[in-house]
């Protein structure tokens, strides 16, 4: 038995997405932010932190997105998206696994200053510009590798493009779209994929990001 406990918009979309990449059956958990459920004790012995995604899977838990990934593609190696030791793109899969947490900052700063501050005197435009300037250095990383060839490493499509691609889908709110060109495409080329298509059918209703796009305001 496989269960994923998950939030819509939220870091477990990785875990989900990747988990219909690999074609894996699962039982399904929705959770929302602000129903206090998360801090519900059973949900507390699931994952210490009170945060999605909690994963069920072979008799114990997984409660970090970037650890997920790689326990799902070493356990079921047959999937084919995960990169071993000895592959030619060991390294660098690797490396974009661990990018995706420094994207994944930067947006949480920002989700942080746009949405979770809910009264403008708590906000700072100041750590919404740098953030976004931030963000999108992040994101020309990306553009640079994606403007080589379609997915981030030359072999192919693999597990780190669901956790770097979900960064992407997000950023889009606080970076515009027409900024980066190849990144622009290299997402449209992730909408196209029937297990992202499936994912976002189940995230549920949009809970954290509410608007297209927030822009840091004028001082």
């Amino acid at each position: 038995m496989i269960r994923l406990h998950h939030c819509a918009q939220a870091r477990s979309f990785r875990t989900l997405w990747l988990m219909h990449e690999m074609g894996l059956d699962f039982e399904f958990v929705h959770h929302s932010f602000f129903d206090k459920s998360l801090r519900h004790p059973e949900f507390l012995a699931l994952s210490p932190a009170g945060r999605v995604p909690a994963l069920e899977i072979d008799g114990r838990v997984l409660f970090e997105s970037g650890a997920i990934t790689e326990y799902l593609v070493e356990t079921r190696p047959d999937c084919g998206l995960g990169r071993f030791p000895g592959d030619e793109d060991r390294a660098d899969w690797l490396e974009w696994l661990h990018f995706a947490e420094t994207m994944g900052q930067h947006i949480a700063s920002l989700t942080q200053q746009h949405i979770a501050l809910r009264e403008d005197w708590m906000r700072s435009p100041t750590v919404m510009r740098l953030e976004a300037k931030r963000l999108e250095k992040v994101l020309e990383v990306v553009d640079r590798v994606v403007e080589r060839h379609d997915w981030l490493l030359p072999s192919g499509f693999s597990a780190v493009d669901t956790n770097v691609g979900y960064g992407v889908m997000v950023a889009r709110r606080f970076v515009p779209a027409d900024l980066l060109p190849a990144v622009d495409a290299y997402f449209g080329r992730l909408q196209a994929r029937a297990g992202f298509q499936r994912a976002l059918a189940e995230d549920g209703p949009a809970e954290i990001y509410a608007r297209d796009f927030y822009e840091a305001p004028d001082v």
